[in-house]
C-alpha cells in the first residue's frame, strides 16, 4: 500500500506467464500419451480381426479330435488303426496299421483341411479324394440352411495330426495309451503365420 497525496494505491503483483519451454514439454508429454493410446487401439483392432480365425482354428482342431474319439467309442476302427500311416496312396485307408495321414512329431506334415472321406473320420488317408472343406456361417439372420448363409473357404488353413507313444516312469511304452497332437496353421490379415495346438491323450478303452 502506497499513499500519495492523501490517496492510496494498491500495486498489483506481476503474474508469471507460461514459458515456451513449458509449452514444448507439455506438448511432448501429450504426444507420447496419444501415440501410446493409438498403439493400444491398433492392437485391439488387430485382435478383433483375428478372433474369427482363431475360433476357426480351434474348431478345426476340436472336430478332428472328437471324430477320433467317436470312432474309437463306436468301435468303427480298431486300436491299431489309430495312428499315422507310413504312406497314403490311391485315396484309401491302408489295409493295416495306422490310417491317419503321414506325419511325425519330429517333422509334422501339414495338409489342407479336407472333408472326411468314406470312413467319416477327419485326417485319414481317404480324405485326400473328398475335396477341401468349407465352413458354413449362418449369415445375418443367425439361422443355418437359409438363403443368406455364407460359406467360408478354408484354403488358408492346414492341419497336422500326430500320434506318438506314451512312456511310463520306467521308460516302457504304455500300449493302451497314445499322445495325440493336432496343429492347425493359418495366416492372419497381417500375414503372420500362427499355429493353434491341441494336445491330449487317447486310450484304447472308453
Amino acid at each position: 500500500m502506497i499513499k500519495r497525496g492523501g490517496s492510496s494505491q494498491v500495486r498489483k503483483q506481476a503474474e508469471d506467464g507460461v514459458s515456451l519451454l513449458e509449452v514444448v514439454i507439455s506438448m511432448a508429454v501429450l504426444t507420447v500419451g496419444m501415440v501410446s493410446m493409438l498403439g493400444v487401439f491398433g492392437l485391439a483392432m488387430a485382435t478383433t480381426e483375428t478372433s474369427q480365425q482363431d475360433m476357426i482354428a480351434k474348431q478345426l482342431a476340436n472336430e478332428a479330435y472328437e471324430s477320433i474319439v467317436t470312432a474309437r467309442n463306436s468301435t468303427q476302427i480298431s486300436w491299431s488303426q489309430i495312428g499315422n500311416a507310413a504312406s497314403c496312396s490311391g485315396g484309401v485307408d491302408p489295409a493295416s496299421g495306422g490310417i491317419f495321414l503321414p506325419s511325425t512329431s519330429a517333422n509334422p506334415t501339414f495338409y489342407p483341411i479336407y472333408q472326411s472321406g468314406a470312413d467319416g473320420i477327419f485326417g485319414t488317408c481317404d480324405d485326400t479324394v473328398a475335396g477341401e472343406q468349407t465352413l458354413q456361417d449362418p449369415g445375418p439372420d443367425g439361422i443355418f440352411q437359409t438363403a443368406d448363409d455364407v460359406f467360408i473357404a478354408l484354403t488358408g488353413y492346414q492341419r497336422s495330426i500326430v500320434f506318438s507313444p506314451v512312456y511310463d516312469s520306467a521308460g516302457v511304452v504304455v500300449p493302451s495309451l497314445q499322445n495325440v497332437t493336432i496343429m492347425v496353421q493359418y495366416s492372419t490379415p497381417q500375414y503372420r503365420q500362427r499355429t493353434y495346438i491341441l494336445n491330449s491323450y487317447i486310450s484304447q478303452f472308453n
